[in-house]
C-alpha cells in the first residue's frame, strides 16, 4: 500500500515536546517529500511559521480539548483530513481518540513508557541502555522510519522572517561589537529551576566582564529592581511573543537555561545553549544535541527523580544547587571559544 503525502501530525504540548518535532518534519519532507498539517495548542502554533514542510496548523483551545465539546472536534477533524495519514507523535488518550476514528494509516512512535518507568522506579539501573539508545526526536522519526536517522539530522528548525529579526535588534542592549548571552531563568516546576541568587551573580559578572545579556521568557524577574546598564542588559521578561523570543534567541551567541522549551528554541534557531540540569536526565531524550551545546549536571545517585522535574526534592534542589556560577561561565567561555575555532 502507498503511503500518502499529506500528515496530520499531533504534537498538542509542551512547548519543548513541539519544538523538537520541527527536525522530523523538515527531515521526513526532504527525504520523503511529505507535507504536514500540524494539530497543536493554539499558543504553539507560531512554532511551525515559515517551515517549508508544514503547510497549515489545526491550532486547539483549552476548551477543544475537553468533553463533550473534544469528541466533535476530533471527528471533525476525522473527516477533515480523511484519505491523509496521521502521526502521532503525543501517544495521549486525546490522540489515540483521534486515531480511533481515523480514515487512513495511522503511525504512532515508540514512547518507551514503560521503560521509563523502570528506569525512573530502579534509579537507574534497568532500561538505561535502551532509553539512551535513542533521543526524542529519533523516536518520533521511528514512528515511520525502520532505523532512527542521526541525531544531527534531526535538530530542531525554526524560521525566521528578515522583519523578526530586524525587530529583534530593537529589543537589544546597545553596546557594540559585544558577545550576547541570553538568560532563560525559568522553568514550568520549580525544582528544575537554577537559585535566583545566582542568575542575579552570573548577570552581574557577564555585564561587568564586557559582555551584553538579554534575558527573555515568562515569570517572576529575578532582575527585577537591579541597577545595570542599559547597554549592556535588557531584561525582557513577559514583554514578547514566542516568535519574538526565538528571534532574540537567534541573536544571542549562547543561551544559558534549564531544562526548558526555550533550550530547544535556541537550538533551532542554531544558537548553541548552556544547559543545567538537575532533576531530569539524559535517558529522558531531551538534551540539547548541538555541536557546540554544553550540558552541566551534578553527578548524583537521585537523578532522576521524576520525568519533568515535578517532584518535590527531598535533599533541598542539591543537584540545581550543585551547579555553580564558575560552572556556568565556564560553560560560557567553552561555546563562545569555539566560535573561533
Amino acid at each position: 500500500m502507498n503511503e500518502p503525502q499529506k500528515w496530520l501530525v499531533v504534537r498538542l504540548s509542551a512547548l519543548g515536546d513541539v519544538v523538537l518535532t520541527t527536525g522530523v518534519l523538515d527531515y521526513l519532507s526532504r527525504y520523503r517529500g511529505w507535507r504536514f498539517h500540524v494539530l497543536t495548542r493554539r499558543a504553539w502554533a507560531p512554532v511551525f511559521d515559515g517551515l517549508p514542510a508544514v503547510e497549515g496548523v489545526a491550532p486547539l483551545d483549552d476548551a477543544d480539548l475537553h468533553m463533550p465539546r473534544m469528541a466533535g472536534v476530533l471527528r471533525r477533524l476525522a473527516r477533515q483530513y480523511e484519505g491523509w495519514g496521521l502521526l502521532d507523535l503525543h501517544g495521549t488518550l486525546r490522540s489515540r481518540l483521534l486515531g480511533s476514528l481515523w480514515r487512513g494509516p495511522v503511525r504512532r512512535y515508540p514512547k518507551m513508557a514503560v521503560c521509563r518507568r523502570l528506569f525512573l522506579a530502579s534509579g537507574g539501573r534497568l532500561c538505561a541502555a535502551a532509553l539512551e539508545q535513542f533521543n526524542v526526536p529519533q523516536r518520533y522519526a521511528l514512528a515511520v522510519e525502520k532505523k532512527a536517522p542521526p541525531r544531527n539530522a534531526l535538530l530542531p528548525v525554526i524560521r525566521l522572517d528578515e522583519a523578526e529579526t530586524a525587530a529583534a535588534g530593537g529589543l537589544l542592549p546597545s553596546a557594540p561589537d559585544r558577545p550576547l548571552v541570553a538568560l532563560h531563568p525559568y522553568s514550568t516546576h520549580s525544582h528544575k529551576a537554577w537559585l535566583d541568587d545566582n542568575w542575579r551573580e552570573l548577570a552581574v559578572g557577564l555585564v561587568h566582564s564586557g559582555l551584553r545579556c538579554v534575558v527573555v521568557g515568562v515569570g517572576q524577574s529575578p532582575f527585577a529592581g537591579m541597577q545595570l546598564p542599559e547597554a549592556y542588559f535588557a531584561d525582557c521578561t513577559g514583554r514578547t511573543s514566542l516568535r519574538q523570543s526565538c528571534a532574540l534567541l537567534a541573536a544571542a551567541d549562547v543561551l544559558v537555561t534549564g531544562d526548558s522549551g526555550p533550550m530547544h528554541m535556541a537550538c533551532g534557531t542554531g544558537t548553541p545553549v548552556v544547559a543545567l540540569f538537575g532533576p531530569t536526565h539524559r535517558a529522558w531524550g531531551f538534551y540539547p544535541e548541538g555541536p557546540r551545546d554544553v550540558v552541566l549536571e551534578a553527578d548524583m545517585a537521585c537523578r532522576p527523580c521524576s520525568l519533568h522535574g515535578s517532584k518535590p526534592c527531598a535533599h533541598g534542589q542539591r543537584c540545581m544547587q550543585s551547579i555553580s556560577v564558575d560552572d556556568v561561565r565556564q560553560g560560557i567561555r567553552q561555546v563562545l571559544n569555539s566560535a573561533a575555532l
